[in-house]
C-alpha cells in the first residue's frame, strides 16, 4: 500500500466536492489514449510541477545505476510511482516519506498554480490555487 497524492489542472476539475470525486474517479480509470508515463501529455503547469518534484522524488522508472546509487545513499524510499494524465498527476509514495511528500507536493502545487488533492488523507483535502 502507498501514500497517494494528486495534483490537477484547476481549470479542468469541478469545484464542488461531489462532482470533483466523480471526476477523480474518471481520471483514475487511466483510459486516456496515451502512456501514463509521458509527461508531455500534461499541461505546461503540470509539466513544470513534475519536473521539479522528480528532483526530490524520482520516478521508479530509473536506470539501474541511479537505483543502486540511491540504495547506497539510503534514499531509495523516495522512488515514486507516477501516473501522468492530461489533467492530473497521481503519485504513489512510500509511507516512510509521506510527511515530506505531502509538504513538498502542496508547496509545489502552490508554486506552479495547480490543484492539490490528498488522496490518502482522512478528509481528502482539496486545495485550489
Amino acid at each position: 500500500m502507498s501514500y497517494d497524492l494528486m495534483v490537477f489542472d484547476p481549470a479542468k476539475a469541478p469545484i464542488d466536492k461531489a462532482s470533483f470525486m466523480r471526476w477523480y474517479g474518471e481520471q483514475t480509470k487511466w483510459s486516456e489514449d496515451h502512456s501514463n508515463s509521458d509527461i508531455k501529455v500534461s499541461s505546461e503547469q503540470l509539466q513544470r510541477f513534475y519536473e521539479e518534484l522528480i528532483l526530490i522524488f524520482p520516478s521508479m522508472n530509473v536506470d539501474e545505476d541511479v537505483f543502486e546509487a540511491m540504495e547506497e545513499a539510503g534514499t531509495d524510499n523516495r522512488l515514486t510511482e507516477y501516473s501522468l494524465g492530461k489533467e492530473v498527476i497521481y503519485a504513489a509514495f512510500a509511507w516512510s516519506v509521506a510527511e515530506d511528500a505531502f509538504i513538498m507536493m502542496r508547496e509545489l502545487a502552490r508554486k506552479h498554480n495547480v490543484g492539490f488533492f490528498d488522496v490518502s488523507g482522512s478528509d481528502g483535502e482539496i486545495i485550489r490555487p
